[in-house]
């Protein structure tokens, strides 16, 4: 008896009210738009029964048997698939206005300051000054010419790593790790002037960014049941919300003492002439004449902005992911023995 009356509370408490919600949308939602083909659904899940691993070859499945344009729904949340090139092409001109809202997730609002980056963020007078912000001030031309320095810095150190791995004898080389690892320092040294990868960089601070991005991604990149079915977030099912909570506040203590530090440099004039300025200390420069918008929550929403890839001192997996992402089908791995007359060339690196 106690038994049966759980699941009647269960049901009264989760169930009930996501079926009144569906048929009062059902009753109420206007039938004068022409609706595009759809598989049959289920009550509550909708459509999440007919996915299947690995997802970007279901939904090509799905879209060969009901036409380019598909219409699903997973839980609640309303989907559309575009698999035609014209299709996308009226998306993303004709009609950009109308999809250029992102949909509000558990990550926007625990990973990305409450969908104050430029990925979640809705669009309007923010999402704007985000872009202009980054269009103008962070990836112009100008600004990437600055840090050409940099990226020839860092490309060098990666061919003195590959010529000491193999002056001996001929050595396999996993190019995508070493590859990952070249974009990642250039990206954190144009941000904070830090390298945080590699084999000499094996201090506590870069240590624990790694730690703190391995978690991030982890849990950012993976598809999250409780955005799909809003009753699950009442009782935060497998502990996604409490997990994302503590991960942000990790990764927001680390920003935050990283911000301190680069405004204490930029209000030191003698270190200032020993260094180049980074994006940081162009932001900060900014703050001055917007400081109502450019706060600090906005910089480190900011910094979220550049894509972080899952990396680490172990092997990279590149087989095909489970999540919404498609990664590599194979490694790309090379056979690293440099040729005897540029043995000379590459030790004054």
């Amino acid at each position: 008896m106690e038994v049966a009356s759980f699941f009647t509370l269960c049901f009264f408490i989760f169930i009930l009210p996501f079926i009144i919600k569906s048929i009062v949308e059902k009753h109420t939602s206007p039938r004068n738009f022409p609706v595009p083909p759809s598989p049959p659904a289920l009550p509550i899940i909708g459509h999440l029964h007919l996915l299947k691993e690995p997802l970007h070859r279901r939904l090509h499945q799905l879209s060969q048997k009901y036409g380019p344009i598909l219409y699903l729904k997973f839980g609640s949340r309303k989907v559309l698939i575009v698999s035609s090139a014209s299709g996308a092409e009226e998306c993303f001109t004709k009609d950009d206005i109308i999809f250029a809202n992102r949909p509000q997730l558990l990550a926007g609002k625990h990973l990305n300051y409450n969908n104050a980056t430029i990925g979640f963020s809705p669009y309007g007078d923010y999402w704007r000054n985000l872009r202009r912000l980054t269009t103008l001030e962070l990836f112009s031309t100008a600004r990437l010419n600055m840090f050409a320095s940099i990226r020839q810095d860092e490309v060098q150190l990666l061919l003195k790593e590959l010529f000491l791995a193999s002056s001996r004898k001929s050595t396999k080389v996993e190019v995508t790790s070493k590859l990952i690892e070249l974009a990642f320092n250039m990206m954190l040294r144009m941000i904070a002037g830090k390298r945080y990868y590699g084999k000499d960089v094996m201090d506590k601070e870069a240590e624990q960014f790694r730690d703190i991005i391995r978690e991030f991604v982890e849990i950012h990149g993976s598809t999250n049941l409780n955005d799909f079915l809003p009753m699950l977030q009442w009782v935060d099912f497998l502990g996604v919300e409490k997990r994302m909570k503590r991960i942000m506040k990790k990764l927001d203590k680390f920003l935050q003492s990283l911000l301190e530090e680069l405004r204490r440099i930029g209000e030191d004039s003698n270190i200032i002439r020993g260094r180049k300025p980074t994006l940081i200390d162009v932001i900060l420069s900014l703050h001055q004449t917007e400081p109502e918008f450019y706060t600090d929550e906005t910089i480190k929403a900011l910094i979220l902005c550049f894509e972080w890839n899952r990396i680490g001192n172990e092997e990279i997996d590149m087989k095909e992911g489970t999540g919404l992402t498609m990664p590599k089908a194979e490694p790309l791995v090379a056979l690293c023995n440099p040729r005897p007359d540029m043995i000379n060339l590459l030790s004054t690196l």
